[in-house]
């Protein structure tokens, strides 16, 4: 447990951090999701318009370092790939 008042202070700042995280990592999830339901359905227009909400959300979690920009970039692009796969 902490003692000073400067880690009980940290320990309050913590635990803010991680409920605002954790808000923030759900947004981001359900938005993948959403356009990983749609390529599972195959409509190629409905999981384009759902990229196109899923990647601002990536990449703001990833400058809020919620995720690692390259683990964001990934995702879009493997997202994208599954896509583009679709119109053929």
């Amino acid at each position: 447990m902490a003692n000073t008042t400067s880690a009980k202070k940290a320990t309050r700042k913590i635990a803010r951090r991680t409920a605002v995280n954790k808000s923030r990592r759900t947004q981001m999830r359900g938005a993948v999701r959403t356009v990983e339901e749609a390529i599972a359905t195959g409509d190629r227009a409905a999981a384009a318009k759902a990229l196109a909400n899923a990647e601002p959300a990536l990449m703001r979690a990833a400058q809020r370092n919620i995720i690692h920009k390259n683990n964001a970039s990934r995702k879009v692009s493997r997202l994208t790939a599954q896509i583009a796969k679709l119109a053929k």
